[in-house]
């Protein structure tokens, strides 16, 4: 069994349900991987194994019809879905957030509306901050609703929604200048939308396109859009929670959690690249023996995995945070931030190792080394993570006059 990434205290169903989705990885998905990714293929038979191992209700309460797990669960099996192909579990992480925003923030009605179709994967979510000009600068954020008697009229652009196209529910940060209290703060002004579509692009309702997928240069197979309301009219419902001026704090505690599973993502691709590294030393033989005899490649390996295991290990500590019901935004955006900078580490070393062969489509570093730079700006750049940790580390240990 493999020493590295591995985590204590697991109970017998936790240990379970890791055991099975690494047997659907390495089945299902490690062989077709690198040639989807090369064709920028969305991977819908994998979508639906996973739909099948309970994968998207895995955090949904049992009530609902989910299997109720916790949060160190959840970034456990990202960590083994990403050590297989970093985009499916981009799939999993936006259906994830928005399931956990109705969670924690949802009325009854919303809560009971769509978490059983989410648990089964019936209902896919994806979420939207982000616009053309504003990036992390949340409060930056133009698009807006305003009241139509009992319904709600948006407008706006929104960038960079994961699984755009597939999802058939997106929430949708606005503004809601008109209902805030005079000086009332940005982060005030703010609520959040839940917008019902189908699957597909092009105007998918009155008031609503998804634009084509935006090409990029990894992250391939999931779908990555625009977003462009124009007079999209939703009633009363659609608003989480059923009240004004929370959306960017539900957003940010959706995010929170997203940090994490980033971390698990990073965690896993970095595993991936050790595991393709310490092999390739062993195989490729230079001057009458394998590179990993060589101590450049063996300190190179060392390296490797100390980064693999640190990055892991805190991991799991900002996931167990946030499942004991403390605040984690110190320990999450420190191993989102960790995570993702080794992760871009581990995979350039690796590529190194693999020399000349690393630069080839057909060796599955490649693939790893494209992939890995979304992770330093995904769910908040490593700037913003360091931000984060320095104004809560300035609130703990602020000097007292």
């Amino acid at each position: 069994m493999a020493r590295l990434a591995q985590t204590e205290g697991l109970t017998d169903i936790q240990q379970e349900i890791l055991s099975a989705v690494r047997g659907f990885v390495d089945k299902e998905i490690l062989p077709v991987a690198t040639e989807l990714e090369h064709a920028d293929e969305y991977p819908q038979q994998i979508v639906d194994g996973l739909k099948d191992l309970g994968v998207f209700g895995l955090m949904i309460p049992e009530e609902f019809g989910g299997l109720g797990e916790s949060l160190l669960t959840y970034a456990l099996v990202v960590e083994e879905i990403a050590r297989g192909w970093m985009s499916v579990s981009g799939v999993i992480n936006t259906h994830f957030i928005v399931a956990y925003m109705l969670m924690q923030h949802g009325t009854p009605d919303q809560q009971q509306h769509y978490l059983p179709r989410m648990a089964t994967g019936e209902v896919r979510g994806a979420f939207s901050m982000s616009e053309p000009g504003c990036g992390s600068d949340v409060a930056a954020i133009t698009s807006k609703a305003v009241r139509d008697g009992d319904d709600w009229v948006l407008t706006g652009q929104k960038m960079w929604l994961t699984n755009g196209g597939s999802s058939t529910l997106v929430a949708v940060l606005v503004r809601t200048d008109a209902e805030a209290p005079d000086g009332a703060s940005v982060y005030k002004r703010m609520s959040t939308f839940l917008v019902d579509k189908p699957a597909g692009f092009g105007e998918v309702r009155p008031g609503l396109t998804i634009p084509g997928k935006i090409d990029k240069m990894g992250y391939k197979g999931v779908d990555t859009t625009e977003l462009v309301m124009d007079g999209l009219r939703l009633d009363s419902g659609s608003l989480l929670g059923g009240e004004t001026g929370r959306g960017f704090y539900q957003m940010m505690d959706g995010v929170e959690v997203g940090r994490v599973n980033v971390a698990a993502r990073a965690c896993g691709l970095g595993l991936r690249a050790f595991e393709l590294g310490v092999a390739y030393a062993q195989q490729r033989a230079t001057f009458g023996k394998p590179i990993a005899d060589h101590q450049a490649v063996a300190f190179r390996l060392a390296d490797m995995a100390t980064k693999v295991e640190a990055a892991h290990q805190m991991m799991v500590m900002a996931a167990r945070k946030k499942d004991s019901g403390e605040r984690n935004d110190l320990e999450a955006g420190m191993a989102k931030y960790l995570a993702s900078e080794y992760c871009k580490e581990v995979v350039e070393d690796s590529f190194r190792i693999h020399g000349g062969y690393g630069y080839s489509k057909e060796y599955e570093i490649e693939r790893l080394y494209r992939e890995a730079p979304m992770l330093l700006i995904g769910e908040g750049t490593a700037d913003i993570q360091r931000m984060i940790i320095a104004r809560r580390l300035l609130e703990d240990y602020r000097i007292r006059t």
